[in-house]
């Protein structure tokens, strides 16, 4: 049976008028900012104080869009007698952006914890070149970085923070033993003292 004439026309007006019926969904952006899923891929933050200037994340980005540049410094000896130590001192990091595939390699093979997803996603730029973030901007962005997700109540104590608490209560109890040996001497003495001194009264 052939199609009636105008009937396409009639089953689209349907449609719209249906459609008019209905509350809208749109949000105005930006009156109106978005709810980003808290794993969102927006940029990445840079946590400054605990980068090594390793070069990992620079050797494993794909699109070599990482630069860093480092000099060496000379650190003197903690204790005296004791050597010198060279460290890495960061002198540049930066990000393009207009490179960047967003993969999140870089941040994966961090063995220190400088660099993580942060949701912000309002960095456009009018000019190609602008997109090239150095360390402040990438520093910035790490304060909007969300808090991990909370530790399963039946998982494991990780082990730095079990070898931390460890350690603290060795220092702890190596404290209070010296502090009992400390009262124990002071003891000894205060009743060798009142011995002489009675010694010599009975004289």
């Amino acid at each position: 049976m052939p199609p009636i004439p105008g009937s396409g026309l009639a089953k689209g007006l349907a449609v719209t008028l249906r459609t008019m019926t209905k509350k809208t969904v749109t949000e105005q952006y930006p009156e109106h900012q978005p709810e980003l899923p808290p794993r969102t891929r927006g940029v990445i933050g840079l946590f400054e104080e605990n980068c090594t200037v390793c070069m990992l994340c620079a050797r494993e980005c794909p699109d070599w869009c990482i630069y860093i540049d480092s000099h060496k410094e000379t650190v003197p000896p903690a204790a005296p007698g004791g050597r010198e130590r060279s460290r890495n001192v960061l002198d540049r990091f930066a990000i393009d952006f207009a490179l960047c595939m967003y993969c999140g390699i870089c941040i994966e093979v961090c063995p220190f914890d400088a660099l993580f997803w942060s949701p912000e996603f309002e960095y456009a730029e009018t000019d190609i070149h602008e997109l090239t973030h150095e360390r402040d901007k990438l520093r910035e962005w790490m304060w909007t970085v969300p808090a991990p997700p909370a530790l399963d109540p039946a998982a494991e104590e990780p082990k730095e923070l079990s070898a931390a608490r460890k350690a603290a209560e060795k220092a702890q109890a190596a404290e209070k033993a010296e502090a009992a040996e400390k009262l124990a001497a002071a003891e000894a003495e205060a009743a060798a003292e009142a011995a002489a001194e009675s010694k010599g009264e009975e004289s």
